[in-house]
């Protein structure tokens, strides 16, 4: 298996697949951020990539907010957009949706099971306060700059707290 967008093979360890609407704003950059921290932590065998449930934009790159975003923030915003296949479903270890939009587009292909989740479901200010809504990212496409801010001060943090439960093994396949 190849990561999809950046067209590197894949290790054998885990996999975890971003979702959102179109794949140019929200999943790319949340992608980006957990590559790099995920790198950052030395955790080289997980695997991260990012799709969208629409087809619109497949074959673009990320929003062009959304890649200065990450470029003023140090990130790497190379990225080409593709669209959720069922297949996806068993080829990642996780699935992490954007909204409950993306989460109803994902189980019209099938039993997606526990290892889809909401991408703020790990997000420490959600863990503190009630689990029992976990909100969505904001889709910062039809604002301004301030919106794609926003997103990647929530991906960042929500990133972070991911890679410590991959590395206390809280994450499994």
């Amino acid at each position: 298996m190849t990561n999809d967008e950046t067209g590197e093979s894949a290790p054998d360890g885990f996999r975890i697949m971003v979702v959102c609407l179109g794949n140019i704003c929200r999943s790319p950059m949340a992608a980006a951020v957990l590559r790099s921290k995920l790198a950052a932590a030395g955790q080289t065998d997980v695997l991260v990539d990012s799709s969208g449930t629409s087809d619109w934009h497949v074959g673009e790159p990320a929003d062009a907010r959304a890649g200065a975003t990450l470029r003023a923030a140090g990130y790497d915003p190379t990225h080409s957009a593709q669209q959720f296949q069922s297949r996806h479903l068993s080829a990642y270890d996780l699935i992490l949706v954007m909204d409950d939009d993306n989460l109803r587009q994902l189980q019209s292909h099938g039993p997606a099971g526990r290892q889809v989740r909401k991408f703020r479901e790990f997000d420490p200010i959600v863990a503190a306060g009630d689990e029992l809504s976990i909100p969505d990212v904001p889709d910062p496409y039809y604002g301004g700059s301030a919106g794609f801010e926003d997103v990647l001060r929530m991906v960042e943090r929500t990133s972070e707290a991911i890679v410590a439960a991959l590395q206390a093994g809280e994450l499994r396949r």
